[in-house]
């Protein structure tokens, strides 16, 4: 190897350790927000101060960060576009332009008046107040669709007044320089604002015609890769398309989402970048916490807490005026209001634009800056508290809201429920989920139809799907070992799940999400030969069908039939066939345990002698399976083969089941698991 790859292999890039520090810092922090309860976005925020230069100093240069955080934001925005449509964004046009124009000119306005009072002049006013009319795109809609709110009242309200708001950002990003003499003429702005709208309307004409085909073509590759590639491609291509004529990256985003939302593959889209904007969305809440000067932010507490008692106190008047000249009800009135009070992570780009053309907040330079910067991460902290207000809010004035005005609100052309309905299966309860539309999924299918089995269908191809829905059958599109596709398609609600796909690490992902998100869930699995049988019990299928041996089965059932056997016999016959075919790995499981040579010869525990080789009683915990119940984890009574559940599990039937019998030794019965316990002696084998 030439010395060059050596010096290569052994230089770490001065950005890796920022990145490391940041990413095991944000999940350390996202752990401990969730054990004391606290949302993650605040966990977020406190750690970028906590690693910023101001206290350990640990990440210095923060441009790095800083970019992998607008990446976070654009694709945020674009998964938000993705649950939308553009009928939905026209339904709610008259709360974009008339709530959010309104909200937006109080508050320039309000800023304005109150500084020219103390002598501050009013370009300084108009840009102060530009700077607090924004509010954060990012944290309001990560809190709406985390607490699954964003299809209420309240939270389409707060959306079209947010979705202004990023229209704005494009006309005061071109005003402010003009307030400080940098600027150009009325007509160049007038020029750039008509070239950004054109560029949205190709955007939205695209969606309707370009799109669609395109990605019908890419999801028939059935490739999880080229799909994903090519929605963050559509995403980051569409939003820098887009900021070339002017319009903020976030609505170029939130376009490029509403691109890919008007055709079938959205859910799946969706499920794909997920995870993407999770990671991204961490470090730009991480970015914005470095911002702040711990030092500053003490030296300059008095002002700082004034302008984020006034900012709160101004925009909770301005945005409710706005909201109620809607005739929103009082509940959506204050929950929009408080979602809203914070300002947003656009102001502090604007921010930026106005101290190259000699603008500061309250036109008082570096300690003005310091002082907005600290308003704003503060304020963002405080906004998951807000928003745990604005829904006790919203619910505290529903009903007497409902009274007073009946079911109508003015501000929505139509009711929110219809409106919002974005998941056509949400009604769907104990039914059975078909993972794979092949040839068996048919089958199984056909056979379901005629038993009068409610279920749904979850496949990725897209022929398959086709089918299926000019065949009338409920189908959805996307990877179903996707959490959000298995949730959308009512894991927690449904009797049983069925993995009929014939790939078997496929089989094994789906299962284990699945099993994860309902421990309870029946779930069937198929393998072609009899292989997997090992993996697929460990991921948690409570059965497990070999086409192989269910043809052998079938003949050996005709044949048997025909010598007169009665039918416990046939049934023996089969069942051993079952466990003569399954692999060796599985057999101990499935058809007998012992304690091993040291756990019998054990000097510690004398009562070894009451155990012997049996046959779990069952694939899971015997009572809880009756009782429809779910465990935590299983063991094994080596007496008698009674398969029950542990002391972790609410209903401890292992221990039950000592108790009732006397039966002293128990044994894991989880995979990969081979001690034992004496429950007389209090001992491990």
């Amino acid at each position: 190897m030439p010395s060059s790859l050596f010096v290569l292999a052994a230089t770490t890039p001065p950005f890796f350790p920022q990145v490391v520090a940041i990413i095991v810092i944000s999940a350390l922090i996202a752990y401990v927000s969730f054990r004391i309860g606290l949302v993650p976005i605040v966990g977020f925020l406190l750690a970028g101060v906590l690693i910023g230069p101001s206290l350990l100093g640990i990440v210095e240069d923060p441009e790095v960060i800083e970019a992998a955080g607008e990446v976070g934001v654009i694709l945020l925005l674009f998964t938000i576009g993705l649950e939308f449509s553009l009928e939905r964004l026209a339904r709610i046009r008259r709360l974009i332009f008339v709530g959010g124009g309104l909200q937006v000119a109080l508050i320039i306005a309000a800023v304005t008046g109150v500084l020219l009072l103390f002598g501050v002049d009013w370009r300084t006013g108009f840009f102060t107040g530009s700077l607090l009319a924004l509010s954060s795109t990012a944290v309001v809609m990560k809190l709406l669709a985390d607490r699954g709110e964003t299809n209420t009242r309240g939270g389409q309200v707060t959306l079209g007044i947010l979705i202004f708001q990023d229209l704005a950002v494009v006309a005061l990003a071109l005003l402010i320089p003009m307030l400080g003499g940098g600027g150009g003429s009325a007509l160049d702005v007038v020029r750039a604002l008509g070239t950004a709208g054109l560029i949205i309307v190709a955007v939205l004409v695209l969606a309707r015609r370009v799109m669609p085909p395109i990605l019908e073509a890419v999801a028939r590759t059935c490739s999880a890769e080229i799909f994903l590639l090519s929605v963050v491609a559509i995403c980051l291509g569409t939003a820098y398309i887009t900021s070339l004529a002017g319009v903020s990256l976030s609505l170029g985003a939130f376009l490029a989402g509403l691109l890919v939302s008007e055709s079938r593959f959205s859910d799946q889209a969706f499920g794909e970048i997920l995870p993407l904007q999770i990671l991204f969305s961490a470090v730009f809440f991480v970015s914005v916490g470095l911002l702040l000067d711990v030092g500053a932010l003490v030296q300059n507490f008095p002002l700082v807490l004034a302008m984020v008692t006034g900012t709160l106190l101004l925009k909770l008047l301005t945005t409710g005026l706005s909201v109620r000249a809607l005739g929103a009800p009082f509940g959506t009135v204050a929950f929009a209001s408080l979602m809203l009070a914070q300002v947003g992570e656009f102001s502090l780009v604007l921010e930026q634009t106005g101290r190259e053309a000699g603008l500061s907040p309250l036109g008082m330079g570096e300690t003005g800056v310091q002082a907005f910067i600290g308003t704003v991460v503060l304020l963002m902290v405080l906004t998951p508290f807000l928003a745990q207000a604005a829904a006790w809010s919203e619910r505290r004035f529903s009903e007497r809201t409902r009274r007073r005005q009946g079911e109508q609100m003015v501000a929505l052309a139509s009711q929110p429920q219809a409106e919002g309905e974005h998941n056509p299966f949400a009604s769907l309860g104990d039914h059975v989920i078909v993972a794979g539309y092949g040839s068996a999924g048919r089958k199984l299918v056909r056979s379901l139809e005629e038993a009068q089995v409610p279920y749904l269908i979850l496949t990725l191809s897209p022929d398959g799907a086709n089918e299926a829905e000019q065949e009338g059958r409920p189908v959805m599109r996307g990877d179903y070992a996707r959490l959000r596709t298995l949730s959308q398609a009512g894991i927690q609600q449904a009797r049983a799940l069925v993995v009929a796909d014939d790939e078997m690490e496929m089989s094994r992902r789906v299962i284990s999400v699945a099993r994860n998100l309902n421990p309870g869930i029946h779930i069937l699995a198929r393998t072609r030969d009899g292989n997997g049988y090992e993996e697929l019990t460990a991921a948690g299928a409570d059965n497990i069908v070999s086409e192989e041996f269910a043809s052998v089965a079938h003949l050996l059932k005709g044949l048997l039939g025909r010598y007169d056997f009665g039918e416990d016999q046939i049934v023996r016959y089969i069942h051993n066939l079952h466990t003569a075919s399954k692999p060796s790995g599985a057999s101990t499981r499935q058809r007998t345990a012992r304690l091993s040579e040291a756990q019998l010869a054990s000097s510690r525990c004398s009562h070894t002698v009451t155990t012997q080789a049996v046959i779990p009683s069952a694939s899971g915990c015997e009572e809880c399976l009756k009782l429809g119940d779910t465990w935590v984890h299983l063991r094994l009574c080596m007496a008698c083969g009674h398969v029950g559940c542990c002391d972790s599990s609410k209903n401890k039937h292992a221990t039950q089941h000592f108790h009732t019998t006397d039966h002293p030794i128990i044994k894991s019965f989880q995979p990969g698991e081979d001690w034992a316990w004496c429950y007389v002696d209090k001992a491990y084998l």
